[in-house]
């Protein structure tokens, strides 16, 4: 971390901490980089404000979409498991999206880590969209739990697993040790403890200041606080991308959590890394804000344009259906398909209430349409859309 320009903050100061290096082994002696709590929206000059009301316009057709869609629930796991696969790639954990697509139907007692990481995410992000979908706000509590689940049966899985870190952390060190990280957050105790109250307060309450904040430049700079200040000992990255759309919600921007951003800022990674940081070192928000507004337009664009491709598909195998005079349940499960391209027997006799065999029956019925393309794993008949597929991972 360069100490110098670090040091000229006007929104932060540095404090000196010392330990023994984790990676080296050896005492060590620097500065980590305290951020102030968040204040009042920042004057940003015309064009950032440019940028803002293009991503506030690209999320308003978003939300327009989600509205008209019948059941837009169904189109929530797409996104999300899109979304969960790409803020771990961010991270470096990878895991083919194909794979965490078919994992709610295809046994795998032998999953890899990346995967079971991916996957906790879903879990994560699912109990805190309905914690929200019942009315309760964001709190510590909330996030805390978030980090307990996203960090379950992993590495991070340690006695700091769903509470504020009690350790040291130091970013981008590149196997060099704390002298040579990138940046250095807070040190741990009661002022970090502090310091993520304040912000979870300071998000809380955007909610109720929609007039006097805007909510994408509430949610940047939220997210740049949160990662500034990093409360966990792993998973900051991940749960502060999450955090943004939970935000969103939250502030009523979005009212469907169909909003995938790790794309676009997993494509741009160091400039993410950089405009995070040109924050802490020159306390001008206008280049993070418009980065951040410019990647929330494009993600909100893109996830647009996939949901608008799932509908067609799901539009093309109602005409398939109806040509073919297909009844019962096989319009259930197209309907499904958009959410969830690989489905097998059981899983279908759960979603329809039919019995085994008439799900059977008609999963033949969708392969002999040529909506469903069968395939096996481990011995169990799994089929997939492969239309559906191509649609969420193009």
């Amino acid at each position: 971390m360069d100490i110098e320009r670090f040091g000229r903050s006007p929104i932060g100061d540095l404090t000196p901490i010392s330990g023994t290096d984790r990676i080296s082994g050896r005492s060590f002696t620097h500065f980590a980089f305290v951020a102030h709590p968040l204040r009042d929206e920042p004057e940003l000059s015309n064009e950032t404000w440019r940028a803002v009301s293009k991503a506030n316009h690209a999320l308003g057709r978003l939300q327009q979409g989600s509205t008209i869609v019948k059941n837009p629930s169904i189109l929530r796991q797409p996104t999300l498991r899109r979304e969960a696969q790409s803020t771990s790639a961010l991270e470096g954990t990878f895991a083919p999206l194909e794979e965490v697509l078919a994992a709610n139907v295809i046994d795998q007692p032998n999953r890899s880590s990346a995967l079971r990481e991916v996957l906790n995410y879903v879990r994560a992000a699912e109990v805190a969209f309905d914690s929200l979908a019942e009315g309760r706000p964001i709190t510590v509590g909330l996030i805390e739990q978030l980090h307990a689940d996203l960090v379950a049966g992993t590495v991070a899985d340690t006695a700091d697993a769903g509470k504020t870190r009690s350790i040291q952390v130091a970013i981008g060190t590149q196997g060099g040790g704390v002298a040579q990280a990138r940046f250095i957050p807070m040190p741990p105790g009661a002022t970090l403890r502090a310091a993520f109250g304040d912000l979870v307060e300071w998000v809380r309450a955007s909610a109720d200041n929609a007039t006097l904040r805007d909510p994408l430049v509430a949610a940047a700079m939220a997210h740049y606080q949160f990662e500034t200040i990093h409360p966990f000992n792993d998973g900051n990255g991940r749960l502060g991308r999450l955090l943004i759309v939970l935000q969103l919600l939250q502030d009523h921007a979005l009212s469907e959590p169909l909003l995938s951003v790790s794309p676009w800022f997993e494509a741009r990674r160091d400039q993410y890394q950089d405009a995070l940081a040109e924050v802490s070192i020159s306390g001008n928000w206008n280049g993070w804000v418009t980065f951040f507004a410019q990647g929330l337009e494009a993600s909100a664009i893109d996830t647009a344009q996939r949901l608008e491709s799932l509908l067609a598909v799901q539009a093309r195998y109602h005409e398939i259906l109806r040509d073919a005079k297909a009844r019962g349940i096989v319009r259930d499960i197209v309907d499904h398909l958009i959410g969830s391209p690989f489905v097998n027997v059981r899983n279908l006799a759960d979603i329809t209430g039919a019995t085994y065999q008439a799900a059977s029956t008609a999963a033949n019925k969708l392969v002999e349409l040529g909506i469903l393309e069968e395939t096996h794993s481990q011995n169990v008949r799994v089929f997939r859309a492969n239309e559906v597929l191509a649609a969420i991972v193009a």
